[in-house]
């Protein structure tokens, strides 16, 4: 298959940010084969897709997403105190993700994935619980992944808080599972659009056993951490109490840190540990919005990060929203961060996704040799777009309204706002179905 993009303006989100006018972009396959003026003109494309007056860039990544809470938008229920970030927890979502079973994951699944592709989203890295339904949760969510088309990987986020080591043991043997089955896919040839990582919730519910179970999961299949880490106080002073030590000790300790390991929000880390994770280039991200939801405060060391990207921590996968918002807190925090900082996180979330995928792809550029996961924006700037100023366009400027063409893999997943093949208007109406019947069944739930 070979799809012919012409005579578009091209938008890198990697620095320099260069921005390239009225060239053409030859696709075969996966894989970007040329970009430059004219090229086109004696390829003999299967597809044509006119692109005067658009801008092409690379699709955007999002480095920590929680598919589970697809179906939680404007829940309905009855909920005690949430004065403080456990209560938080345990009022909401540890209640939701125990409503959740195997329709629900699905439709969530269905749900947060076209919101993504809409806003021009073509990765999803995803965190997920399910404590009514672990074992085959992990292939639920793929399954809605790569029906609508985006890029993702998963994994089960391992914990304790419901049903001790049982429950920690489920998790690991359910992260293993799905990346054998990854792995079998694979060696029978299939694409595979999501990939395994191996999950943990936070460590102050993942016992030493676990993180151990947990370090051999990561050795036995080949695969990353994902893990939340000093969201709060409350885990810091959690490690201090009961092991007497920091949190990334702990986790170095278990080996789990490496250059596939992906920590999440990170705000009461201190300097030791910022130092411990660059020095094992682990990926970090960081979720404006959700921090700012949950209150739990601003990671005033994020220009200390080495391998900062950029999540929204289950806030949706609209990534022109959640770096416009945690572009202007980082201002209101008086922080030295402009948008070319910013556009850089969001866009190393391409690194992440080659340690995910591991099979020497390259992603993030519009350019010869590089993945065609790629994001059509009917976009007109009102002042000159040049390479100084892309990163500013891109924050002040650009949103997901703009969105108009999306491609994943060199397939045209949506096209002029539609999506290819699907009943967009069935899977939202009935998502609204399967919602109201989890939001009756997690009322009924006690925190």
């Amino acid at each position: 298959m070979i799809t012919v993009i012409k005579n578009v303006r091209v938008m890198q989100t990697e620095p320099p940010f260069e921005v390239l006018n009225g060239v053409d972009v030859v696709i075969s396959g996966d894989t970007i084969t040329g970009v430059g003026k004219g090229i086109a003109a004696d390829v003999k494309a299967d597809k044509v897709i006119e692109g005067k007056n658009r801008v092409l860039m690379p699709g955007n990544v999002c480095s920590h997403h929680h598919y589970y809470s697809g179906l939680s938008r404007g829940m309905l229920i009855s909920a005690g105190p949430q004065t403080d970030f456990i209560q938080v927890l345990k009022e909401w979502w540890w209640r939701l993700d125990r409503g959740l079973d195997e329709e629900a994951c699905y439709y969530s699944s269905l749900i947060c994935s076209l919101d993504a592709i809409a806003a021009g989203t073509t990765t999803c890295i995803d965190h997920h619980a399910s404590p009514n339904y672990i074992k085959g949760s992990l292939s639920t969510i793929a399954k809605g992944m790569e029906e609508v088309g985006v890029r993702g990987a998963t994994c089960y986020e391992v914990t304790d808080r419901n049903g001790g080591m049982k429950e920690v043991e489920a998790g690991v043997e359910e992260n293993v599972r799905f990346a054998k089955e990854v792995d079998s896919r694979k060696a029978n040839g299939e694409k595979v659009l999501c990939e395994a990582m191996i999950g943990g919730h936070a460590p102050f519910t993942i016992p030493d056993e676990g993180l151990k179970l947990m370090s051999e999961a990561v050795k036995e299949t080949d695969r990353g951490m994902h893990l939340h880490c000093a969201e709060d106080k409350y885990d810091v002073i959690h490690s201090h109490h009961i092991y007497g030590k920091d949190i990334v000790k702990r986790l170095e300790e278990n080996d789990l840190l490496s250059n596939k390991t992906l920590l999440v929000h990170g705000l009461f880390l201190n300097d030791d540990e910022i130092k411990t994770i660059n020095a094992h280039d682990c990926f970090f991200a960081h979720n404006g919005r959700s921090n700012m939801n949950n209150g739990v405060g601003y990671l005033k060391r994020i220009t200390d990060v080495k391998n900062l990207v950029i999540g929204t921590d289950g806030c949706g996968g609209n990534m022109f929203e959640e770096l416009k918002i945690a572009f202007f807190k980082h201002k209101d925090e008086h922080l030295p961060f402009w948008p070319a900082d910013y556009v850089k996180a969001l866009n190393r979330g391409n690194r992440l996704v080659e340690t995910c995928f591991g099979d020497g792809r390259k992603w993030g550029k519009v350019e010869k040799g590089y993945t065609a996961d790629l994001v059509l924006l009917n976009y007109h700037n009102p002042t000159p777009l040049k390479k100084e100023n892309a990163a500013g366009h891109f924050v002040w400027g650009m949103a997901s309204g703009h969105v108009d063409t999306v491609l994943v893999d060199g397939k045209v997943v949506m096209e002029d706002r539609v999506f290819a093949g699907l009943d967009v208007d069935a899977i939202y109406a009935k998502a609204s179905e399967v919602a109201q019947r989890v939001w009756n069944t997690v009322d009924k739930i006690k925190a």
